[in-house]
């Protein structure tokens, strides 16, 4: 399935070429949160977009009307649209394909937390109220409780009539938004799909939640450095937010109408570990099997992956949980691959944060670099892969693998290779 446009909204940046700019040199988006004030929380700290949606072409209305979230997500799809040749082209309209051959998937963790939060806030006077005041609320309230409003948001935005859902497991929602539509596509429910994930989780609630079960950095005085996956001193990660969308069609469909083609999406899996809500088996079994899987259906073999983009969520229990995945999936292929986790520079935005991923490997295949991992100074005696620690590292890459790893056990793994890489039974 051919990847024929990249929408990209960011911590460090709106677009797709600031994302990467950002990636490849190493810098941090992560600072001291801005969105609300956070003085009495644990984790003050977090990779915030700057955005402003009106520079961003969203109407009045459009603003008032979406959730963050959302917003984010209509302005990286439209991005993606323009970037694979279908705005210019008429693709969406009379010149172009079916509208109902074009469908929409969007992922999301969260949904529209920041405007519930908002909106709690102001019915209920501040919290001081228990019996709320439902008449000061937005008219558009309903479409915060739905998750199903981003899909629906993405869909009017692009003018795709066909399919339209939204997928939420967490933190594997980004991957699984997209494998969701890779498989909608290969069934026949559609030609194109518009496809990505999306979250705003940066808002008092969220924050309280993880400050409560510890898995956010405390390293307030330092925001900078404060994500560092792998490193023997990390200890937590930092909250982020964002959105990717991508354009993704049959590689016949790209080819006919000349598109551009910046990789390929070969294989996909998902797992489940049946075991802890926020627990991880320290033996990486369930991730190595959706890996396993994932390249059984690209029909490559291990030795082909050129790089890994981690999960690396920068927690203690998840690094090393992936670190033992990679060695059992790959075996010794797995000290000789370069791996590296963006969250080190643009955080964690939950249900968003795969499908940023899936932009930075595709990408990665596109240019020919490997993004590092930031703030990798001391390496984890227990992490002993090569993370590509602090730089950019030029290398041609023809495969990717990405992993995502989310709270209820939920592992996804998906290959993404060079358009045309010659692939077989293995």
């Amino acid at each position: 399935m051919a990847i024929t446009g990249i929408g990209v909204v960011a911590p460090g940046g709106v677009g797709t070429k600031e994302f990467w700019s950002l990636l490849t040199e190493g810098r941090t988006a992560t600072r001291a949160i801005s969105l609300f004030d956070a003085t009495r929380f644990r984790s003050r700290i977090a990779a915030e977009a700057d955005f402003d949606p009106h520079h961003e072409g969203l109407t009045p209305q459009e603003v008032r009307r979406m959730d963050r979230a959302a917003q984010f997500a209509v302005v990286a799809a439209r991005e993606a649209v323009s970037d694979s040749g279908l705005e210019a082209a008429g693709a969406l309209g009379a010149a172009g394909p079916d509208p109902y051959r074009v469908g929409v998937t969007v992922g999301s963790a969260v949904g529209a937390t920041t405007s519930l939060d908002t909106e709690y806030r102001v019915v209920s006077d501040g919290g001081a109220k228990w019996h709320v005041d439902y008449t000061y609320a937005v008219p558009h309230l309903f479409d915060h409780f739905v998750p199903s409003s981003f899909a629906a948001e993405v869909a009017w935005a692009v003018g795709a009539q066909g399919p339209a859902s939204v997928v939420s497991t967490g933190c594997t929602s980004g991957l699984d938004a997209v494998g969701h539509a890779v498989e909608l596509i290969r069934e026949g429910s559609a030609d194109i799909m518009v496809a990505g994930a999306t979250d705003a989780p940066i808002s008092p609630i969220t924050v309280a939640c993880f400050d409560a079960i510890k898995a956010t950095s405390p390293r307030n005085d330092d925001p900078e450095h404060a994500s560092r996956p792998f490193d023997r001193t990390r200890n937590g990660f930092v909250l982020g937010e964002g959105s990717a969308l991508f354009v993704l069609e049959e590689l016949s469909l790209a080819h006919r109408r000349g598109a551009h083609v910046y990789a390929e999406i070969v294989g996909f899996a998902s797992r489940c570990n049946a075991y802890h809500m926020t627990g991880l088996r320290p033996d990486g079994r369930e991730m190595a099997e959706a890996i396993r899987v994932a390249l059984d259906e690209a029909r490559l073999p291990v030795t082909a992956v050129d790089y890994i983009n981690a999960h690396g969520s920068g927690t203690k229990q998840n690094d090393r949980h992936e670190t033992a995945a990679f060695k059992r999936a790959l075996g010794e292929h797995a000290r000789a691959t370069p791996i590296s986790s963006i969250k080190s520079m643009v955080g964690h935005s939950l249900g968003a944060i795969g499908s940023l991923e899936i932009a930075a490997s595709a990408l990665a295949i596109e240019h020919g670099v490997v993004p590092p991992t930031a703030n990798l100074h001391e390496p984890d005696p227990e992490c002993d892969l090569d993370y590509t620690p602090l730089v950019a590292r030029e290398q041609r890459v023809e495969v990717v693998l990405s992993v995502g790893s989310g709270f209820g056990g939920f592992q996804s793994a998906m290959v993404l290779a060079r358009e045309g890489l010659e692939r077989g039974t293995w």
